[in-house]
């Protein structure tokens, strides 16, 4: 079932940071009528990371994962819509920047997989683990947007 009030994390990673595509990514996310319900510019630190990451411990990407997210500023967000986590997976592409279609953030800007510019969530249970990592519940606004009207239809 297709949810109004879909929230789902996303991090836009050092690399798009160091581009300059925290514009241009933000864009993107609100062109497709997705509403910001939180946002901030964070320096991840290895606590984060580890708890953010905590599925890949173990792996042999590990450490490099948790050093690149902690090398350079990231911005944090909550993103709300209908069916947010889906759509904005579609908005990010592919996770290996090969198989990112063109019009997504990893197919027209992405290098490679370690340099893929954007973290999302793949699920509810996904964002209700990250978001904790990077929000307090009080950072998370609940506001109407009056563009919704013109977008969900009754």
């Amino acid at each position: 079932m297709t949810q109004i009030n879909e929230r789902t994390f996303l991090l836009i990673k050092p690399d798009a940071v160091q581009r300059g595509f925290i514009g241009k990514i933000i864009t993107r996310i609100e062109e497709k009528g997705l509403k910001i319900a939180a946002l901030k510019m964070v320096q991840v630190s290895p606590e984060q990371a580890a708890r953010q990451y905590e599925c890949h411990k173990g792996r042999p990407f590990y450490d490099s994962l948790v050093s690149f997210i902690c090398s350079s500023p990231c911005v944090a967000m909550v993103i709300e819509g209908r069916n947010a986590i889906a759509l904005c997976r579609r908005l990010m592409g592919a996770t290996s920047p090969d198989d990112s279609q063109p019009g997504t953030i990893r197919g027209d800007f992405s290098l490679d997989v370690k340099h893929n510019l954007i973290h999302g969530s793949d699920c509810a249970e996904s964002f209700a683990h990250e978001c904790q990592v990077y929000f307090a519940d009080d950072e998370i606004l609940n506001y109407h947007l009056d563009l919704e009207r013109w977008i969900y239809y009754s």
